[in-house]
């Protein structure tokens, strides 16, 4: 059996022994020619920064593993003593291995009768994150995770993106946003609020200095280069607001769906009958919920009709073959396979509304809710995750910010962070 090496055990020792950082890598077993990070519940202290050890290794040049369905979708590198004190210093366990235990186990994970399978990291994807100025990176579960497991990113939004900048980046997740111009809805509960006539102006302000007389025009024009970023091989990741709005915003480019008090003018009264749902990446047959009043933009969120209860909330992870369908298998790599639910301005979308091509990862299938969707567009892929923040349940306008660092095995944060690492993957296991 490979010597097991726990960090947190044996930096507590040699801390009371009083021996340094340095001496303690010397410590370290030196017959490991490779170095294996396991990520299943039992062997991995913090699954959330492990993904950003793998991110910095690759990124220094190193090729590794993903190990996929094989102790909760583990990472072997090449075993040095800068990636074992990457390892020390994020609290990260590793287990060293001979390169013959390496490769007998890399030979049973490909074996055919197997659903494991050996994929390949290459390059660290460049990442962007579309979010307008002033956002922290508590505001939006993506951000608040890389910023945790230490994984650097670019921030950008629509100016960056009418540019042309997104061609720079492997990666784009969608910061929770309305990209049909009604600010989310939130006029019925918060127009009083300084927050949101603050946001409403600023937004104005920015189209206006784009070139553009409605936000909804500048939104659509975004989404348009959006969508070809994925045509032309890009990788997009949403969560919550930016995963039924996106496609709204799509399906309407041909009529105006935003009430007066939004832009100024009355919508077109045809909206509804003037969707048009080949121009979406995910949703179809939904109806417009159009009063301002009401917090909901479609049909495709279920957040107002749900009927579960916060302790009967989860969802489950769906089983694909590692061989065959790897994208899937990436993506669904946990420790877990049952994770707890957790709400948002979208929770989770309506089976009667997904496009018969997508891909349903994790779903609630007693409630009709499917919670984690994935689908491909031309020659890139897209994933969408419903809800706001997988540690706070019903996260709510002003809430506090999670502190991640209670959470460092998280299973619904471990999806967001599965999302960025597949882009590293071999080119020719992207394909779904």
């Amino acid at each position: 059996m490979p010597y097991r090496f726990n960090f947190p055990t044996y930096v507590s020792v040699l801390r009371w022994a009083g021996v340094g950082a340095t001496t303690f890598l010397l410590a370290v077993p030196l017959w490991g020619q490779q170095w294996l990070i396991p990520m299943d519940a039992e062997g991995q202290t913090n699954h959330l920064k492990s993904y950003g050890v793998v991110f910095q290794a690759l990124k220094s040049g190193q090729k590794g593993a993903w190990l996929l369905n094989y102790r909760g979708g583990s990472f072997l590198f090449p075993d040095s003593p800068s990636l074992r004190k990457m390892c020390l210093l994020r609290g990260v366990s590793g287990i060293p291995l001979t390169d013959s235990e390496a490769a007998s186990l890399t030979q049973e994970l490909a074996s055919p009768t197997s659903n494991t399978e050996v994929v390949t990291l290459e390059k660290a994807p460049k990442i962007a994150v579309y979010s307008p100025s002033g956002k922290q990176p508590w505001d939006d579960a993506v951000t608040l995770v890389l910023q945790y497991a230490e994984i650097p990113y670019d921030r950008i939004y629509d100016a960056e993106i009418l540019r042309g900048d997104l061609a720079e980046y492997e990666w784009l997740h969608l910061h929770h946003e309305d990209f049909t111009g009604q600010y989310g809805k939130f006029y019925g509960a918060f127009r009083q609020a300084a927050w949101y006539i603050e946001d409403k102006r600023r937004a104005e302000e920015e189209a206006q200095g784009l070139g553009f007389s409605k936000v909804s025009t500048l939104k659509k024009e975004v989404t348009d280069r959006i969508q070809g970023y994925i045509a032309t091989g890009g990788f997009l990741f949403a969560m919550c607001s930016a995963t039924d709005s996106y496609d709204v915003a799509r399906a309407a480019h041909r009529s105006d769906i935003c009430a007066s008090v939004f832009d100024g003018d009355p919508a077109d009264p045809d909206a509804g009958s003037l969707l048009d749902f080949t121009n979406t990446l995910a949703f179809q047959q939904f109806s417009l919920i159009s009063s301002p009043e009401v917090y909901e933009i479609s049909t495709i969120d279920v957040t107002e009709t749900r009927t579960v209860t916060e302790e009967n909330d989860y969802f489950a992870l769906f089983d694909f073959s590692a061989k065959w369908d790897p994208v899937p298998t990436m993506l669904c790599q946990n420790h877990e396979r049952i994770v707890p639910g957790f709400m948002g301005q979208t929770t989770a979308f309506r089976f009667s509304t997904l496009k018969s091509s997508v891909k349903v990862l994790g779903a609630f299938p007693l409630a009709g809710e499917a919670k984690y969707i994935h689908g491909s567009y031309g020659k890139g892929l897209w994933t969408f995750y419903g809800g706001h923040d997988p540690e706070d349940y019903q996260h709510k306008v002003g809430d506090p910010p999670t502190e991640l660092s209670a959470y460092p095995n998280s299973p619904g944060y471990r999806l967001i962070l599965n999302n960025i690492l597949f882009p590293a993957a071999e080119k020719k296991k992207q394909k779904t």
